[in-house]
């Protein structure tokens, strides 16, 4: 439940889930930035199965840059790249925390 605060003590307000109420928090404390820098990690390292060959994970308007340590990987990883997109905004969309629908969309993968 939410509650107003008032000079006299607490007002009941309407009930509110706690879905929404980490929600707001996430969006007041302003941590929405490093929550989808840590989710884009934890997608590229989950879909693409090479989190441990990832130097850096980098998102800028649509565009993801991973710089990968190997350039087997990369390689491989490259004729992948419309697959793992599909797959990369899948799993952002599934996040139960994202809160707005299609504010992480990864639109083009680049491969370093």
């Amino acid at each position: 439940m939410a509650y107003e605060s008032r000079k006299n003590g607490l007002r009941r307000q309407e009930a509110v889930g706690m879905e929404e109420l980490v929600r707001q928090f996430i969006r007041d404390m302003k941590l929405t930035a490093g929550l989808d820098r840590q989710r884009l990690y934890d997608a590229w390292g989950t879909v693409s199965g090479a989190g441990r060959y990832t130097l850096d994970v980098t998102y800028h308007k649509g565009v993801m840059t991973c710089v990968i340590s190997s350039s087997v990987i990369r390689n491989q990883l490259y004729f992948q790249r419309e697959g793992l997109i599909a797959r990369l905004n899948e799993h952002l969309a599934s996040d139960v925390l994202s809160g707005e629908a299609g504010a992480l969309t990864v639109t083009n993968l680049i491969l370093r």
